[in-house]
């Protein structure tokens, strides 16, 4: 009997490691693959996960698009997380994670050793990247405050912040301005009812890439499948599981930023600029650019020059764009600087989506939540409106024909829809002959 029970516990954990190395495998291939930013990947995802694998139900992909939507974080790679949870439970959701990060963050990281040991700092090719930037990030303000900031209220929030974060610049500013926001829009669309006319404009917690932008997923209760213990077979989190990572998310987000002035220790400082960007990135990938400079380029970790440089080839490259921090970890210490740059900034989309499955069925009845949300993404196109004059257009555009440059690559990009990858290198050819034009 005891051989029976031995026989049978070893198929099971032979059977759960088969389970997390085809999640792997699955997950790799997306990054390898993956295309054309957060929303491109979603689509990824439900033809691969919903449609050919059949892993889960459209309600299941619905419920977890739409957790991922609501927390902070890079909602593709969070999409991922989940299905990771659900096949394979907290271990499913690293190896899911792990196999979608790894592809473009060894690519940039790769990037960026080859572009310190060149020497080529100055080369006209990356001063084309710089203005790539330039209309990446233009694009992404124009797409932006068309579904979060619409309405004369809310784009108002999002000039006012703005103004505040270019004439106030401190550490904490940004993050002072995205909780103000918030609270402004819990008072001013919670005492419209359902977030008037300016809420109710577009989804106030959606997140968006570019000039794309995607609704909350809000399936009917028929449809919806509670993310957690269930009676299915398919591995989750419990409540308890989830508490934890909520609450350990919590405590490095108020940690670490201490340890880092008792300190002064480098590595400590570097794990929690990481962590905090990646914690308080409301809107897209896209806004975790002016919480990231605000970290590395003051402290003199990287270069103004390397920095945007980094952001330009993020674009070119698949995969979710918060590997950047691979490139600029990378750029600052070498493979071990990428490493933990590139797990710091991770880190809070894997324990938020973990610790926050058990409750999503909970907390997306609660109104007051989505008006403070529509709040803080008025702000956090305000935010991206700030980073795009400074320090993206002052540093990019010195000259007539830089405008020119980031101009035409603003229109190809935006209206004639070429893909980012073929921006940037139209952008290193375009600085090429701009710098060989003299």
């Amino acid at each position: 009997m005891g051989l029976i029970l031995l026989a049978l516990g070893a198929g099971e954990v032979s059977g759960r490691g088969k389970r997390l190395w085809e999640l792997f495998a699955v997950s790799t291939k997306l990054g390898l693959t993956s295309f054309g930013g957060p929303i491109a990947h979603l689509g990824y995802f439900h033809e691969e996960y919903v449609r050919r694998r059949k892993w889960l139900d459209e309600g299941s992909y619905a419920d977890i698009v739409a957790l991922a939507q609501f927390l902070p974080g890079p909602a593709s790679s969070q999409v991922g997380i989940g299905i990771g949870i659900m096949r394979g439970g907290l271990i499913g959701g690293a190896v899911s994670m792990a196999g979608f990060t790894l592809p473009s963050a060894i690519v940039l990281a790769v990037f960026a050793l080859l572009l310190q040991g060149a020497g080529i700092v100055d080369a006209g090719w990356l001063h084309g990247l710089k203005l790539v930037a330039v209309a990446i990030v233009a694009q992404a303000v124009w797409g932006m405050g068309q579904k979060l900031a619409a309405g004369r209220t809310r784009m108002t929030m999002a000039i006012l912040s703005a103004a505040i974060v270019l004439l106030w610049n401190a550490a904490y500013s940004q993050v002072a301005v995205i909780a103000a926001a918030a609270l402004a829009g819990w008072w001013l669309f919670g005492r419209r009812g359902a977030g008037g006319a300016d809420a109710a404009s577009g989804s106030g917690t959606g997140k968006v890439d570019g000039n794309q932008a995607v609704d909350l997923v809000r399936p009917k209760p028929a449809d919806s499948i509670a993310l957690g213990p269930s009676e299915t077979d398919v591995p989750g989190v419990s409540r308890i599981a989830g508490f934890v990572c909520l609450a350990l998310f919590l405590l490095l987000l108020l940690v670490l930023p201490l340890a880092r002035e008792l300190t002064a220790n480098h590595w400590i400082a570097m794990a929690d600029g990481f962590y905090r960007s990646g914690s308080l990135v409301f809107g897209g990938g896209h806004v975790v650019l002016p919480l990231l400079e605000s970290e590395v380029v003051p402290t003199g970790w990287v270069t103004e020059e390397q920095f945007l440089a980094g952001y330009s080839a993020a674009q070119a490259v698949p995969g979710p764009l918060f590997t950047f921090a691979s490139f600029l970890g990378a750029a600052s210490d070498g493979w071990l600087g990428g490493l933990a740059a590139t797990l710091a900034i991770f880190l809070p989309a894997y324990l938020l989506m973990a610790g926050a499955m058990p409750f999503w069925q909970t907390l997306r009845a609660l109104p007051k939540v989505q008006h403070a949300l529509a709040g803080a993404n008025a702000a956090v196109v305000g935010i991206l409106l700030a980073a795009l004059y400074d320090p993206i257009w002052t540093s990019a555009v010195a000259s007539t024909r830089d405008f020119v440059l980031a101009a035409s690559l603003f229109v190809l990009l935006v209206y004639w829809k070429l893909p980012p990858w073929t921006i940037v290198l139209l952008g290193a050819a375009g600085g090429y002959l701009v710098e060989s034009m003299g």
